[in-house]
């Protein structure tokens, strides 16, 4: 079994996977409540951030009435929180480099939902979404519970009920 997961953390690794640590990008530090590298947690924020922008302006195109509101309150949210990280980063109190375009799995998964269309579209949107603001929330909650950068610490603290709220909204559209 340690072979397994020291092969699948080399091979994400190799695969250069945001650049991030091999624990954070594998999901060990999450499995182990571990709060990830200030580089990581950046790459990850952003990298969530940037997605859920992306995949929000197609489902502003094809969702139906409620995904339509839900987008445009996530395109709004992620775009503020996107411009927050940043104010920390060029102020100086951060230093870290967020990511400026989808991840390779982003890519898959915009370009894949692009293809869908009507109820197809909202479930799986939806599911997304879900999923997006699970992973945020774990990230963001171990951040702040332990991360390494006093004023990143406060923002994802700040940031982390919106997400939550998020992820409860994106929960009540999947019923």
């Amino acid at each position: 079994m340690k072979k397994i997961i020291l092969a699948s953390a080399f091979a994400v690794m190799a695969s250069g996977a945001l650049a991030q640590s091999a624990t954070e990008s594998t999901g060990v530090n999450s499995v182990l409540g571990v709060a990830p590298k200030t580089e990581d947690f950046i790459l990850q924020a952003s990298a969530s951030d940037l997605f859920e922008i992306e995949s929000s302006k197609i489902a502003l195109q094809k969702g139906d009435d409620a995904t339509k509101k839900f987008a445009q309150e996530m395109i709004t949210a992620h775009e503020k929180t996107t411009g927050e990280l940043k104010g920390l980063i060029t102020s100086g109190k951060v230093q870290g480099d967020p990511v400026t375009a989808l991840t390779e799995d982003h890519k898959e998964e915009v370009d894949e939902l692009a293809k869908l269309e009507g109820a197809e579209f909202n479930e799986e949107y939806i599911d997304d979404q879900v999923e997006a603001h699970q992973d945020a929330v774990d990230l963001f909650k171990r951040y702040a519970e332990e991360g390494e950068n006093a004023d990143l610490k406060a923002w994802a603290a700040s940031t982390l009920p919106a997400l939550e709220h998020h992820y409860k909204m994106a929960q009540d559209l999947d019923k």
